[in-house]
C-alpha cells in the first residue's frame, strides 16, 4: 500500500486487531508512505514472525509496527530479531 516499495511494515497478533492498527495505516497513507500490513502470530506462527522480522531489513522495511494483545508478546519478540526499531501498539 503506498506507492513504492514498502518502508513500514504494519503487523498484528491476528485480523481482529486491525480495528486499531488501520489507523496507523491511515496516518502512512496520508504522509504518502508506503508500508504493508502482515498478520503474524508469536503464538500460533512464530516461525512465520521469525522469518518476517529476520527478512524485512533485506526487503527494505526501515521499521515495524508491531500490535498486539493479549500477553502482547509481538512487539518484544520481533525487536528481538531485527535491529530495525520496532514500534509496540497495545491492543
Amino acid at each position: 500500500m503506498g506507492n513504492g516499495n514498502p518502508l513500514v511494515g504494519i503487523i498484528m497478533g491476528s485480523d481482529s486487531d486491525l480495528i486499531v492498527m488501520k489507523d496507523a495505516a491511515q496516518v502512512l497513507e496520508e504522509f504518502g508512505v508506503p508500508y504493508e500490513i502482515t498478520i503474524v502470530s508469536a503464538h500460533r506462527t512464530p516461525e512465520r514472525m521469525f522469518e518476517y522480522a529476520k527478512k524485512a531489513e533485506e526487503r527494505g522495511i526501515e521499521v515495524i509496527i508491531a500490535g498486539a494483545g493479549g500477553a502482547a508478546h509481538l512487539p518484544g519478540m520481533t525487536a528481538s530479531i531485527t535491529t530495525l526499531p520496532v514500534i509496540g501498539v497495545p491492543v
